[in-house]
């Protein structure tokens, strides 16, 4: 089968290569997943260049953690009946290949109603953006000041904050990107270009209390949600698109009693209790299904246009994740 193969970690455009390699027999308790579309997450990039919490095993590594696809053999264990379902796989690794394989208790049957590209970034992002505001301090009529809103989770975060009666504020890093999502219809948006950003935060929460700080972009702007927050408010550490370190104000940090803190979805994800997830995947697709959550894409390419596939994931702006397609 066809695979993006990295023999060494570095930036993934120069040490990914499209190869044959052979493909994957299911053991037990697993599944041979035929993949009909995976995207490009960040931390699938991060992996690849050895800088994530997961290294995996050089040479030969794989790429890709999350894919939709329809099952096509299964192992010892495994309910036959599987095989020929329409699935997506999460958590997994190397999924940009032909074929995969991932634990067949792991796989969710996609319904109809379910397009293969939202069904292919089901799970990763959205599942964590949920994780996320479950764990967050921020309740009904509270505010929640996030960072990185026009990427996947920013997005998702806009329909679960209203369900939930919650206010968000929304920033990005371009004023375009803030236009973009104004377009969509996503309101309290701001840009932290635009000079005077700030005096303008505080005045779209006016006498609200901004309790949760959701922070993916890192730097002087960790230090600038600090000064948003409310008493007891807490600064929670998703990503770091620049990955600069955060200037933080010990004093605004002590006076508030701000608690910063990480979000590793992997871990978070791994020690949910089985019926939380039950109640939180159940939640994810009730909503896909029902057109309540709609992802974009940001085009999709073959596996043997990797470069190109690589420096698409990386363009600021995008509509959405990059997909492969083998």
């Amino acid at each position: 089968m066809k695979a993006a193969v990295h023999d060494t970690f570095g930036e993934p455009r120069d040490v990914l290569e499209t190869r044959d390699v052979d493909t994957p027999v299911p053991g037990a308790g697993q599944a041979l997943v035929r993949t009909i579309l995976s995207p490009i997450h960040n931390h699938d990039l991060w992996t690849i260049r050895g800088n994530y919490g997961y290294k995996p095993p050089l040479p030969g590594a794989i790429g890709g953690s999350e894919a939709a696809g329809v099952v096509e053999a299964v192992g010892e264990g495994v309910d036959a009946a599987l095989v020929g379902q329409r699935v997506v796989a999460s958590g997994v690794h190397g999924t940009w290949a032909e074929h995969f394989l991932a634990p067949a208790a792991g796989l969710l049957p996609l319904p109809a109603q379910i397009a293969d590209e939202l069904g292919a970034q089901l799970i990763a992002m959205p599942f964590s953006a949920l994780a996320l505001l479950e764990t967050l301090k921020a309740e009904k009529g509270d505010w929640i000041i996030q960072t990185a809103s026009n990427g996947a989770v920013g997005r998702i975060m806009v329909g679960l904050a209203k369900a939930r009666g919650i206010n968000l504020l929304s920033l990005v890093r371009r004023e375009e990107a803030a236009e973009e999502l104004r377009a969509a219809g996503v309101e309290n948006v701001l840009s932290t270009a635009t000079e005077g950003w700030q005096a303008e935060a505080r005045e779209i929460i006016g006498e609200g209390r901004a309790i949760s700080a959701v922070d993916s972009v890192g730097g002087e702007l960790s230090a600038e949600l600090i000064d948003l927050l409310a008493v007891d408010g807490e600064l929670v550490v998703f990503g770091t698109a620049t990955g600069a370190p955060m200037p933080l104000n010990s004093g605004a940090l002590i006076m508030k009693h701000i608690m910063v803190k990480g979000f590793w979805g992997s871990r978070v994800i791994g020690e949910m209790a089985a019926a939380e997830r039950t109640r939180l995947i159940t939640e994810l697709v009730t909503l896909a299904a029902t057109g309540q959550m709609k992802l974009e894409t940001g085009g999709t390419y073959p596996l043997d246009d990797l470069k190109a596939a690589c420096d698409a994931a990386l363009t600021p702006g995008r509509a959405g994740k990059v997909m492969l397609k083998p």
